[in-house]
């Protein structure tokens, strides 16, 4: 057997390598895998409710959102993935969302004449965002056209 070629490794292997990256990254924040962080938020607990009593699916993601502080990139996102349901079929076929960031959403249309109509919709369209994500989370609308580059003097009469 050369040098270029190392036997396969099984999955318990595999999964030995895995574990042992996780607890070097886990040194290196100095953490422990499996050890629980210490919760030193103060929550009332509920006498007939256990800490290891299951728990709502929907209540527990929406918990890890607002704890990380990720619930408007996830509203976000959602609106990203639901874009046709949002602006309709016949503007989604026009228009994508490029990016978001610091209220501002920048959308890409594939013409000019569909960056016009978005820029006069734009108004429109910050309120139905404002009503899938929350109040004031998209505060302006960014319309960018097709990027293709025009040769000099295409348009010009003579």
């Amino acid at each position: 057997m050369s040098e270029d070629e190392q036997p396969k490794k099984t999955g318990i292997e595999l999964a030995r390598e895995a574990l042992a990256q996780a607890r070097a990254d886990a040194a290196k924040r100095q953490s422990v895998p499996g050890q629980r962080r210490r919760n030193t938020r103060v929550t009332p607990r509920d006498p007939k409710r256990s800490r290891s009593d299951p728990q709502a699916f929907g209540a527990t993601i929406k918990k890890l959102l607002a704890d990380r502080g990720w619930e408007e990139k996830a509203a976000v996102g959602g609106v990203f993935g639901n874009w046709a349901g949002i602006v309709g079929p016949e503007l989604a076929a026009h228009t994508s969302p490029g990016a978001f960031e610091g209220g501002e959403l920048v959308v890409n249309c594939d013409s000019p004449a569909w960056a016009q109509q978005v820029r006069l919709l734009a108004g429109q369209l910050v309120k139905r965002l404002n009503q899938e994500l929350g109040d004031n989370t998209v505060t302006r609308v960014k319309v960018v056209g097709p990027q293709t580059p025009r040769k000099p003097g295409q348009w010009r009469v003579r």
